[in-house]
Parts: C-alpha cells; structure tokens; sequence
C-alpha cells in the first residue's frame, strides 16, 4: 500500500480554499453580527433583532460573495499553504519547535491578508450597510474620493492580524496534535484529534486576535468619502480613551463562536480532502 504523499504548494492552496469556502457557508451570519457589534457597540440580542427588523434571515448573508472571494484567495495562503511553507522551514516533523511552527502560520497568514484586502473591505462595507445605498455606489465613491487605496485601507492592522491569527491557529493546532496524540494514542489523522486540537486553537486564536479584528473593522469601515483615523495608532488611541482597554474585546463571544466552529470545519474539511486525494494531513 502506498504511503500518502506531502501536497506541493499549489495543491494545497486548492485544497485550502475549497475548505475554507466550504466551511463561510456555516460562519458568514456569526461573522456579520460580530461585525455589526464592533460597530455599532450593541450587545448580541440586540444586533441580532436589529438585523432581523431590517432584512430578515437573508441579511445575515449580506456580504457573502466578497466572503467567498476572501476565502478563495487569503484563506487558500493561510491555511493552505502552511504545511508547505512550515516543511520549507523544517518544522514538519513531531519533534520540531513551536516557534518555527507558529513562524510559519504568520508568514502564510501576512501574505495572504495583502492578497484578500480587498475582498475583506468589501465584505465589511456590506455587512456594515444600513444606509439604504447600493453597496455598487459606496464602492464607486470609495474609488472616486480614495482610487485603488480605498481597497487597502486598514491593510497595515490586517497584516498584523492575519500573522497574529493564522501563528496563533495553526501553530496552537499543528502542536495540540501533538499533545492529543501522546496523551489518548490517537492518530494525527483521526477526526477525533482534528476537531479537539481545532476547537483549543478557536480558543486561542479569539485571545489574540479580537483587539486586531475590532481595530480593523473600525478602519475598513470609515466613511468612503472622509478618513475617521489616520492609521493604526491613532485607531487605537482614540478607541481606548474613547471606551476602555476592555472594548478592544468587545464581540468576544461572538469572535468565539465563529472562530471556533470555523477552525474546526476547515481544518476537519482540509484533512478530509487531503485524505480523499492521498496526501498527508497536517
């Protein structure tokens, strides 16, 4: 019987984007109430009954096809394309150190948050949408008042949370796979040690990354004709003295509800394709 093979680079890229396109399907409502919370500064109840109120059940997707561009070109890197880029780096194997490892997630995930920026400033302009305008038209006047840049607006803090995010992920994964299998004699592949090492990583990933994620969407969700922050710093400043050091965790639970179940079907999808097509999981 022949031993499964490690993906190459695009392979696992494709393998990566199909999960990850999968898995929005399930997380795009969680995603959009957390957005809506971060801006509006409303609590879950009443996010959720204001989005009812005005959309009904399908405004809970507003946003989703920029949410499938995102996945198909950022998450297809983040998580895709890690496993190769941790064995470039020779941190493949069971012994291998944690720092490599979490190296890894944070130049996979840094490298595709400049590829899907714009999908994601899309996607939250969307989402954020209560005006009455035709999303078409925000965009036109984005472009109009801001050109290309406006597509790459809050692109430094998206970086900075993408390497937090995708270090945090699938280092906290790659290792808890470890752990899991010392400790009950499971195998890496089983689906019983994916979904346990991907529900700690939902965990961890929502400590590190919620003031990164509240931060951004305040950036990417400026007015198209006028800039509220001129950059990170000064987002950060001004939320702070504004509201506290707590606020930069507010939506916490719902980062966590959509963080947890979101890792977990993508890393259980990915490995399940990877099986299906006779490569090595992670």
């Amino acid at each position: 019987m022949s031993q499964p093979r490690k993906p190459n680079l695009i392979e696992s890229m494709a393998c990566g984007g199909s999960a990850a396109a999968f898995a929005v399907n399930f997380t795009h409502p969680i995603e959009l109430v957390k957005t809506r919370m971060q801006v509006s500064g409303e609590g879950i109840g009443a996010t959720c009954a204001g989005v009812m109120r005005n959309g009904g059940v399908t405004a809970f997707y507003k946003g989703l096809p920029f949410a499938y561009g995102r996945e198909l070109s950022y998450t297809s890197v983040k998580l895709g394309a890690y496993a190769p880029v941790r064995d470039m780096l020779g941190a493949g194997g069971p012994d291998a150190g944690m720092g490599m490892k979490f190296l890894a997630g944070a130049l996979t995930g840094g490298i595709g948050s400049v590829i899907g920026n714009p999908f994601d400033v899309l996607k939250t302009l969307a989402q954020t949408n209560t005006s009455g305008s035709s999303l078409g038209s925000l965009v036109t006047n984005m472009f109009k008042d801001q050109g290309i840049g406006g597509f790459y607006r809050g692109v430094e803090v998206n970086i900075a949370r993408a390497c937090v995010l995708n270090a945090t992920k699938m280092g906290v994964y790659d290792v808890t796979k470890g752990y899991v299998t010392g400790y009950t004699g499971w195998a890496r592949k089983d689906v019983k040690t994916t979904f346990a090492s991907a529900f700690v990583a939902g965990f961890f990933m929502t400590v590190t990354v919620a003031p990164w994620d509240m931060l951004r969407t305040k950036l990417m969700n400026q007015p198209t004709d006028a800039k509220l922050y001129t950059g990170f710093m000064d987002c950060l400043q001004k939320t702070v003295k504004a509201d506290g050091v707590l606020s930069l965790w507010r939506g916490f639970v719902p980062i966590w509800a959509r963080f947890a179940p979101q890792a977990t079907l993508q890393l259980l999808t990915i490995e399940a394709i990877y099986g299906a097509l006779g490569f090595k999981g992670i």
